[in-house]
């Protein structure tokens, strides 16, 4: 094999916003190679075995991406892609009550149809498929349209399908203004929050009430409930991903790390690889394009560097809050079942070996509590200072409803896996306090989270528990470099880093400051992150009008797309 290698386009990242660039891109005839700095790819879609025989997901477990065309444009179908529903926190009509710290508090009628009207879904599946859409598939503004009510896609969709939502209001609002416009009880409304909250965009931040709540939409099937998870878990879905790429052509590369990307007379014309990468100090040519599908720090801090790079751009990205809360995960391996209390039990459907329930988030009494867990983690202190019994957490067990799913037929013999209780905690800075600052920490947050959990649960003393193993931010960054501080949606979903703002208005289009140099990861892109498959498909319209990309019948563009002024247009016909 010669030292060096070209292709048209260099992805560098192989989690799935890089896997998904490369098959739109492959799909197109394009030659590809997606390089990625681990033994496997996937990123957040990853696969783990803490305890021998148990397979977890760390940190993605839910689908969000119900809505995404990338599903048809790359015939996921014909790659292994399959798709299974479960019960879960959905709010349709049989939901009733949501779990609270005393037990079951009912859902009002007057929030199940608020929450119905802000979501779109009153207006049946396709106006919310339609919605959901306009908010995150679609890439935001150039930057000479002046952004307003009347060219907001979702702003625009509600005024011709919804027009008694259509206020200027509605734009400004937190996701809280909205529920209290539209729903009646404070522990609905406190649930709603949290689940933004723990998906990336927070209920009580200005701005992005409508992305916040579409956001815990998008957990469900519009106007059944049901949650979306794919066949084998998230590592699944990623796998047909990756199978559709190397089918269509792209190359893919592991224990491959960049450590430069080459510029000249301003422009990406390839990558160098590291001295310690799998094939040495190669260098891999670009023709067309360089794609960074990697954290924005490393990719400008690290890669390009302060000499291809203004001042004040490198001091921006320098900038760019990545202040978010991090998931503390736990499973345990326990003699025997862990079981609701009386007070929480209910639902047949899950009872049997290894079979635990779906809950959702509590506790959910009030917003008094919601703030009270948002100031601990946006506090960034070390240890939480809110007692457990009002911690907010959430558990997801998916396998219970994914018979693919190793855990789904772990031997009752062998013990009971409970998998997975998460809290939004905060992180140890561990930039300040030192790399072993996280280790400190978790002993203490072990029990903490066993007192939180405790208050539902039967079976967690230590003479039931065989084995707990927990992850912290940092073990999460550990694993998966391009995860900082275990933030899993990259820099944060506010006001200031959404839409034509994220991350910064110079990077909002995907392009960045060297000619042929693009971004598509959660830190940078519009929406973030969440396993949505937007990033790429928003991309697509960017280097379909730089001229990079030629797709053809197969592809159509966003509806709400605006093409750049003397660029290409992306739209067929």
């Amino acid at each position: 094999m010669s030292k060096d290698e070209r292709f048209d386009i260099v992805i560098i990242g192989a989690g799935p916003n890089g896997m998904t660039t490369a098959a739109y891109l492959a799909k197109c005839g394009l030659s590809v190679c997606v390089l990625e700095e681990r033994t496997e790819c996937g990123g957040a879609c990853e696969t783990q075995e803490p305890i021998p025989g148990v397979r977890i997901y760390p940190h993605a477990m839910l689908m969000y991406a119900s809505p995404a065309p990338g599903f048809d444009q790359l015939e996921l179908h014909k790659y292994g892609f399959r798709m299974s529903w479960w019960p879960g926190y959905g709010v349709n009509e049989e939901a009733a009550s949501l779990a609270c710290t005393d037990g079951w508090r009912p859902i009002s009628m007057q929030d199940k149809m608020g929450w119905a009207k802000l979501g779109g879904l009153l207006g049946g599946p396709p106006f919310t498929k339609e919605l959901m859409r306009a908010t995150f598939w679609c890439p935001p503004h150039p930057a000479e349209v002046e952004v307003t009510d009347d060219n907001v896609p979702y702003m625009q969709v509600y005024k011709q399908r919804q027009p008694d939502m259509y206020t200027h209001e509605l734009r400004e609002m937190t996701m809280l203004d909205l529920l209290d416009e539209h729903c009646e009880t404070e522990h609905f409304k406190a649930a709603m929050a949290f689940a933004a909250w723990a998906s990336g965009a927070a209920g009580h931040w200005e701005g992005v009430a409508i992305p916040a709540a579409l956001c815990v939409q998008l957990l469900t099937l519009p106007n059944t409930g049901q949650n979306s998870i794919p066949r084998g878990g998230l590592h699944g879905y990623f796998h047909a991903i990756h199978r559709a790429a190397v089918h269509k052509g792209a190359v893919v590369r592991t224990c491959c790390p960049v450590d430069e990307i080459l510029i000249e007379d301003g422009r990406a014309v390839g990558v160098r690889l590291r001295e310690t990468a799998a094939p040495g100090g190669r260098t891999i040519w670009a023709n067309k394009a360089v794609i960074a599908a990697i954290d924005v720090h490393q990719a400008f801090l690290k890669m390009v560097g302060p000499r291809h790079l203004d001042p004040g751009f490198m001091q921006k990205i320098k900038d760019i809050s990545l202040k978010n809360q991090t998931l503390y995960v736990s499973v345990f391996h326990t003699k025997t079942q862990l079981r609701l209390k009386p007070q929480w039990a209910r639902d047949d459907r899950l009872s049997g070996p290894n079979k635990q329930p779906f809950l959702g988030i509590y506790p959910c009494d009030s917003r008094e509590i919601y703030y009270e867990n948002v100031a601990d983690v946006d506090g960034r202190k070390g240890q939480p200072t809110v007692p457990p019994e009002r911690a907010m957490w959430f558990q997801a067990p998916p396998q219970n409803f994914d018979p693919t799913d190793c855990q789904a037929n772990y031997p009752p013999a062998r013990g009971y896996i409970s998998q997975a209780y998460e809290m939004a905690v905060t992180s140890p800075d561990y930039h300040q306090e030192g790399e072993d600052a996280p280790d400190k920490y978790k002993p203490a947050m072990d029990a903490y989270m066993r007192k939180a959990y405790g208050q539902m649960l039967d079976g967690l003393d230590d003479d039931n528990v065989i084995h707990h193993w927990s992850a912290t931010g940092r073990d999460v960054e550990f694993r998966n470099s391009g995860i900082i501080g275990g933030t899993w949606c990259g820099s944060r979903h506010d006001e200031d880093q959404l839409w034509t703002n994220r991350p910064i208005p110079e990077l909002a289009r995907y392009r960045t400051p060297i000619e042929g140099l693009y971004h598509a990861h959660q830190t940078s892109g519009h929406p973030g992150g969440l396993c949505l498959m937007a990033i790429p498909y928003n991309l697509m319209h960017i280097l379909i009008e730089d001229g990079i990309a030629e797709p053809g019948d197969w592809w159509y563009a966003s509806p709400w797309y605006i093409p750049q002024q003397g660029k290409i247009s992306a739209q067929r016909g």
